[in-house]
């Protein structure tokens, strides 16, 4: 499967494709700045990024997306590419009631996209402090995941293959980290193989209980 990456100047960028390699993928990056017109030909799915700022800084962050969603090309934004997905179908994004690096939250959801098959309520890793606004979203898009204040943590348009997630699913302390994108990419049409993705996130649970204080 071959996904393009599109890199929002961000530090973490380089651990989801990672991720997605160790799941078979096959990703190639280009910076939000330098994607070309014909970037979209041949590949399977779009992975936009976290980054600095807004989205309507973010380069061509969010023309990719409405590319993606005229060609009904399977696309998942994080963080500020979650976001991103918002600011195209006209949600609001804005200052987040709390500002959050690093710290974790749990996150209650209904299993259906990317979250499939995780725990209700799992360990999610944050760093942002922008958020879509729950009551600007519109109608195309579903909320599918929320922290306990009720801060949208994942969303996905009804009818095309696009959806995001607002915490970080490459994050060590993040449970089901490999599952979520393994889901992703099946949903691309490319399942990963179910021992594979077992395999990975055990490694990632015993990094995760050596990172706790």
């Amino acid at each position: 499967m071959r996904v393009l990456v599109v890199d929002n100047y961000d530090s973490f960028v380089y651990n989801l494709v990672q991720y997605l390699a160790q799941l078979g993928a096959d990703p190639v990056v280009r910076r939000n700045d330098a994607v070309g017109t014909g970037e979209l030909d041949g590949v399977d799915g779009v992975l936009v990024s976290p980054g600095p700022g807004t989205p309507e800084r973010a380069g061509a962050s969010m023309d990719v997306i409405r590319r993606c969603a005229d060609r009904r090309l399977p696309l998942l934004g994080v963080c500020l590419g979650h976001q991103a997905i918002g600011a195209v179908w006209g949600a609001t994004v804005e200052r987040a009631p709390e500002l959050l690096h690093g710290k974790t939250s749990q996150v209650h959801h209904f299993g259906v996209g990317v979250l499939a098959g995780l725990p209700d309520p799992f360990t999610a890793t944050r760093y942002h402090s922008l958020a879509v606004r729950p009551e600007t979203i519109p109608d195309e898009l579903e909320v599918t995941g929320r922290t306990e204040s009720g801060v949208v943590m994942a969303m996905r348009h009804r009818e095309l293959p696009i959806e995001g997630v607002q915490f970080h699913p490459e994050s060590v302390l993040t449970e089901g980290g490999h599952r979520m994108l393994a889901n992703w990419m099946a949903g691309c049409g490319h399942p990963v193989p179910s021992g594979r993705v077992a395999e990975l996130e055990a490694g990632m649970r015993q990094l995760a209980a050596a990172a706790r204080p």
